[in-house]
């Protein structure tokens, strides 16, 4: 990595853990997904590797610091989602030139898969069946609906914006 990617990748982290205990003092993380936004921006905007770093360490650095999310069993299961979507979007973003939207459409897929994969896993171990992994996700979904509206909508034209600006920060051109 670059240093510039390298620099953006600990501003995209310091996001992650910051962004969290705003919306969690007003009541509304679990809603408004903010740890989220960090980690798929950091995919799209930087590449692969900064999105799975930012999805791996976000949630890690905020669980020591804050408590939030819990050690057991939350943060397993954040930690496969949001490195998930890190990786995810910056792959199809970056590595298959997807555009912004489907490949956030793809990432957030992929990550729900994923949590819900690992909540499958872990089902044994905390007294679930192999159903709460599917309700697990169904549910996830249902109540973060307004955090995934507010991806959809401000992610693609905030890239787009920077993007222009800034080929460089991916050290990739994306006049495409």
């Amino acid at each position: 990595m670059k240093t510039k990617q390298i620099t953006m990748t600990g501003l995209f982290i310091a996001l992650g853990v910051l962004l969290p205990i705003v919306f969690h003092l007003i009541g509304s993380g679990q809603v408004f997904l903010p740890m989220h936004l960090p980690v798929l921006f950091a995919g799209l905007l930087l590449g692969p590797l900064p999105g799975l770093l930012v999805g791996l360490f976000s949630p890690v650095l905020s669980s020591l610091l804050t408590g939030m999310p819990p050690l057991v069993p939350t943060l397993p299961i954040m930690l496969g989602e949001l490195g998930v979507y890190g990786l995810t979007a910056g792959w199809l973003h970056h590595r298959l030139r997807f555009s912004a939207l489907p490949a956030l459409l793809a990432s957030l897929a992929a990550g729900r898969a994923a949590a819900g994969l690992i909540v499958a896993v872990m089902a044994g171990s905390f007294g679930f069946t192999q159903l709460n992994a599917v309700l697990y996700v169904k549910a996830a979904v249902i109540t973060g609906l307004p955090g995934i509206a507010v991806q959809l909508l401000l992610l693609p034209p905030l890239l787009g914006f920077l993007e222009k600006r800034y080929n460089d920060i991916s050290g990739r051109q994306v006049g495409r």
